[in-house]
């Protein structure tokens, strides 16, 4: 443009010449449909996206991913990812690369994030405790030791699990206790102590209005739960003796509570030992069924209508799969998807489920009306399935 342009003229005029000397910019991607497939034998993670079924990417250098859970940024951008080295790994799923990682403690069991997004926990077996960090940079914000008894030892954190509030439950499975952590003022937590929950807590999960924590017990047949909303009512024991007069089986896996279901006002739990889905009505916390099941119950997830319940096992049952129709409470579907099933995951409106083959070092996708296969993506030693869609539910 001219000296005698105006300004806006020169703006104007200059634009075509900005444009064109401008780089290509990179193809754009929703991050909606995308989910992390974590490879447990090479410290990594496998990217997929679901609407084609295919795998967009890798990510590496993320340690010890033997007992890995993940949780998302409020956006759908970050996974953290948890390793039980006690590694805190945030992965930018667009850029496909590592955006921070601490390692924070000597073996770690899991974490979660806060309602608000900011905060991620971290729950610790060694040094026993919880860990906060900001969520942005993971600089540590908060450190919360599990002592007990005389304060001289610390217990493992198992079942740390986000609330409203920035409210965080969690189990202390060498205490036999309950905590609740207040993170309102980061710089001043506060930790309100439920004891007596019963021996050995193991793992937890959060009904998914968010009012009721409840803690499985390895020690014992039963559960505790702890009432979100009205906390000092204090910690209610449920479902007590459920195996009574009967010799429990060997247990090679335990059951991972958060893949409880939940469905028709009713909760669908494993056994610990048993050979069977336990059925608990969600309003009495009674046992109103019990459906016997091809082996030892590892994950009992819902379909998100809450129609099917799909069941994976612990050895030596591990290569089946099966499904609970939800209105009889009877199995329908048979599934042999390969040895090593270790984590199911639905698509966030129902009609797909994948899981992982560990001992096949494959993915598969399953159309969750047919029971039929309609994918299979090739994984090194696939464990967790994560999507995106968890960004926006309590308790995961």
């Amino acid at each position: 443009a001219s000296s005698r342009c105006t300004a806006r003229a020169v703006c104007v005029a200059a634009a075509p010449a900005l444009t064109a000397a401008a780089p290509s910019s990179p193809a754009l991607r929703a991050t909606g449909d995308l989910g992390v497939v974590v490879e447990r034998a090479q410290g990594a993670l496998t990217l997929v996206e679901r609407s084609g079924r295919s795998i967009i990417g890798r990510v590496t250098g993320l340690g010890d991913l033997s007992h890995a859970s993940a949780v998302f940024s409020r956006d759908e951008r970050f996974v953290y990812i948890f390793g039980r080295d006690g590694g805190l790994t945030k992965v930018d799923l667009l850029t496909q690369s590592i955006a921070a990682r601490v390692v924070q403690a000597g073996n770690s069991i899991g974490g979660a994030i806060s309602d608000d997004g900011r905060l991620v926990a971290a729950a610790n077996y060694d040094p026993g405790g919880v860990r906060v960090f900001d969520a942005d940079t993971l600089e540590m914000l908060a450190d919360i030791p599990s002592n007990y008894g005389d304060g001289g030892a610390r217990a493992k954190v198992v079942g740390l699990e986000d609330s409203f509030g920035r409210v965080f439950a969690f189990s202390l499975y060498d205490a036999d206790e309950i905590r609740l952590l207040d993170l309102s003022d980061v710089k001043n937590p506060k930790v309100t102590r439920f004891p007596g929950a019963g021996r050995q807590p193991y793992d937890a999960l959060v009904t998914p209005d968010g009012r009721w924590y409840v803690a499985g017990l390895f020690g014992e047949d039963g559960m505790t739960m702890l009432d979100l909303w009205r906390p000092e009512q204090g910690l209610r024991r449920v479902m007590p003796g459920y195996g009574r007069g009967q010799e429990p089986l060997p247990v090679y896996k335990m059951p991972h509570l958060e893949g409880w279901g939940f469905a028709d006002g009713k909760l669908y739990l494993p056994a610990i030992g048993r050979r069977e889905v336990l059925i608990v009505d969600a309003r009495t916390w009674e046992e109103v069924g019990r459906v016997p099941v091809a082996g030892q119950p590892v994950f009992v997830m819902a379909r998100p209508d809450g129609r099917q319940i799909w069941v994976n096992f612990a050895l030596p049952d591990n290569g089946k799969v099966q499904v609970i129709d939800t209105l009889d409470n009877k199995v329908v579907a048979d599934l042999s998807p390969g040895p090593g099933v270790l984590h199911m995951e639905f698509a966030p409106r129902g009609e797909e489920l994948w899981l992982s083959a560990r001992d096949i070092d494959r993915v598969k996708v399953y159309d969750t009306k047919t029971f039929q296969e309609i994918a299979s993506l090739p994984v090194d030693k696939p464990s967790g399935i994560f999507f995106t869609a968890r960004a926006h539910r309590i308790g995961l």
